[in-house]
């Protein structure tokens, strides 16, 4: 496994190999907490400067959280309730500069002042949402959200 730190090259090029290490980490395993557990535990290793991790998973018409690495977090979110709830009810990434001023922002972990929220589409349904946390304002880029985007393509194809 390679830390941001130690592999040299752009961005771009570090998240695609994110992927293929993805990929090869679930290749062939099909119970969806492993896998997402395992996806949470490499962005973990991967990412610097975040303070929280994992995945909330739709279930019954609500957000419930799932595999995640980090401090104990908000359980149920409800869809269009805060950056995790409108990145479902929008169908689209929410990268979010500043926490506070985001109109609804749900406070699990004090210290987290950025957030980008990837959905989990599959056949055309959210099935859940990808949560990163950061203690910095304006931690996560343009560039993090196209390979977050990338690594939840390559995801769902394991779930």
């Amino acid at each position: 496994m390679f830390t941001q730190t130690d592999y040299s090259g752009t961005r771009a090029s570090q998240y695609a190999m994110l992927g293929k290490q993805l990929d090869a980490l679930l290749e062939g395993e099909s119970n969806a907490i492993a896998n997402l557990s395992n996806a949470s535990a490499l962005l973990n290793q991967f990412l610097d400067r975040i303070n929280w991790v994992g995945f909330y998973l739709m279930e019954e018409g609500e957000l419930v959280l799932g595999p995640f690495q980090g401090l104990p977090a908000c359980v149920r979110i409800k869809v269009g309730r805060g950056v995790c709830g409108t990145a479902v009810s929008e169908k689209k990434t929410m990268l979010v500069e500043d926490v506070h001023a985001f109109p609804g922002h749900i406070a699990c972990d004090a210290a987290s002042r950025s957030e980008i929220v990837v959905p989990l589409i599959k056949n055309g349904e959210v099935i859940g949402v990808l949560d990163i946390d950061s203690p910095e304002l304006s931690r996560f880029t343009q560039d993090d959200q196209a390979g977050l985007e990338k690594f939840a393509e390559t995801l769902i194809k394991h779930l």
